[in-house]
């Protein structure tokens, strides 16, 4: 019996460790804007984009917000399959920006890419995206 409980305690510790571990470190700059592509371009959560912005890319993400709503995306939505890469970085102590290039795949198995200019600035002890570009 013992050997049993022991065993039950183990699966939630190893699910608190797996999820801690998932959680990108938003303590940098690159990390940052990172998180925000993922959560913006890649899994397209606009609210989980919007806790890492501040400034025009805190209001580009409500006006894509107020746009979208009553569009819900959820588990059977076909999300595209993206992919992308850091091409360029520019770090200062309070400022930094990325140029990241990506590729996304629809259902259709058409392609095509885009070019995103995330632009950070230390706000306090954090890192924000104060600004973001979409070009071709």
């Amino acid at each position: 019996m013992g050997t049993y409980l022991t065993s039950l305690w183990g699966v939630p510790l190893l699910l608190l460790i797996v999820i801690g571990g998932c959680n990108r470190d938003t303590s940098t700059a690159r990390s940052v804007a990172e998180a925000f592509v993922d959560h913006h371009y890649v899994g397209i959560d606009l609210q989980k984009a919007k806790e890492l912005t501040v400034s025009v890319a805190l209001s580009k993400i409500n006006d894509e917000l107020r746009l979208t709503s009553g569009q819900s995306i959820d588990a059977s939505t076909q999300k595209p399959r993206v992919n992308y890469t850091l091409l360029e970085k520019k770090e200062g102590d309070q400022r930094a920006s990325f140029l990241f290039e990506g590729t996304i795949h629809s259902s259709d198995n058409t392609s095509f890419t885009r070019k995103w200019l995330v632009t950070t600035r230390k706000e306090g002890t954090e890192w924000k995206v104060s600004n973001f570009t979409e070009s071709d």
